[in-house]
C-alpha cells in the first residue's frame, strides 16, 4: 500500500449555488451536522495518514485560514491565491513545490460520504499504482448518491481506465471529487489560471486515468437545500 502523506484540498471558490448561505461566509465553512464541510474532508485525509495538507484560499480566505489553523491533529500550508484566482489546474500547479515531486490526495472542500464496508482512502491507496497511472479517482455510482441528479462524468472499463462520456450516453459514475494525482500530470505546464481537465483528457489519451468506486453513499452537497437533505441522510446513516 502506497504512503501518501500529503494532501491538497480546494478552498478558493465562490460556492454561488450555495447562496444565500455563502453570502457571509465560504461554501468549505458551511455546516453540514455542525461540522464544517472542510473538517469533513480533512478528517477524512487525516484518518487515511495523511500529515500535510494544503489549502487553497480566495473568496473569504481569511475565514478559512483562521478556521483551518485551529487544528492541531495535522500540518496545515495556505496557497494564497488572494489576488488572482487560479481555478483547479493552475491552484494545484502553484502548490505542487509542498508535495515534493511525491503522489498526493487531491479533493474539493465539500465532498462528504458515508463509508461502505471498507474505508474508501485507504482502498485507494491499496490501488495506487504509480507506474501505471497519473490519476486514480475515486467515483461514486449515480445510483446511490444523495442530491446527485447529473448524468455523470466518466466510463470505466474492467481494468478501472477512465473515458469521457460519450455524447448522447449516460454513465454509471460521477468523480466524487477526491483522487490522488502524481505529479508528473503536470509535466510541461507553464504558471497561470487553468482547468485540471485538459490535463485529465491527457491522461486519457495515454490509458493512464484510472477510477475506483465508493462503496459507500457520496452526497453531492452543491446548493442549500442539498445540506439539508444530506443531513437528512447521515441521522440515520
Amino acid at each position: 500500500m502506497s504512503n501518501i502523506t500529503r494532501a491538497m484540498i480546494m478552498a478558493a471558490g465562490f460556492g454561488t449555488r450555495m447562496r444565500p448561505l455563502t453570502n457571509t461566509i465560504p461554501k468549505p465553512l458551511v455546516k453540514v451536522q455542525g461540522r464544517a464541510l472542510i473538517d469533513h474532508v480533512m478528517d477524512r485525509l487525516v484518518a487515511a495518514g495523511v500529515k500535510t495538507i494544503v489549502v487553497n484560499i480566495h473568496y473569504m480566505g481569511d475565514q478559512i485560514k483562521a478556521h483551518v489553523e485551529k487544528r492541531k491533529d495535522v500540518e496545515i500550508i495556505i496557497s494564497d491565491e488572494t489576488d488572482t484566482i487560479l481555478d483547479s489546474g493552475g491552484g494545484i500547479f502553484k502548490a505542487l513545490p509542498h508535495f515534493k515531486g511525491e503522489p498526493f490526495f487531491h479533493a474539493n472542500a465539500d465532498t462528504v460520504w458515508v463509508e461502505g464496508a471498507s474505508h474508501a482512502l485507504e482502498r485507494l491507496k491499496a490501488a495506487w499504482k504509480p507506474s501505471e497511472m497519473d490519476a486514480l479517482m475515486l467515483l461514486a455510482s449515480t445510483v446511490t448518491t444523495v442530491c446527485y441528479d447529473g448524468r455523470g462524468d466518466f466510463m470505466m472499463d474492467a481494468d478501472g481506465r477512465l473515458s469521457r462520456v460519450p455524447e448522447g450516453r449516460i454513465s454509471p459514475f460521477v468523480w466524487m471529487s477526491m483522487e490522488i494525482l502524481h505529479p508528473r500530470l503536470f509535466d510541461g505546464v507553464t504558471p497561470g489560471k487553468f482547468s485540471i481537465n485538459p490535463l485529465w483528457d491527457k491522461a486519457i489519451a495515454k490509458g493512464r486515468l484510472f477510477g475506483q468506486r465508493l462503496d459507500g453513499v457520496w452526497m453531492h452537497i452543491d446548493r442549500p437545500e442539498a445540506v439539508k437533505q444530506s443531513e437528512g441522510y447521515l441521522a440515520y446513516a
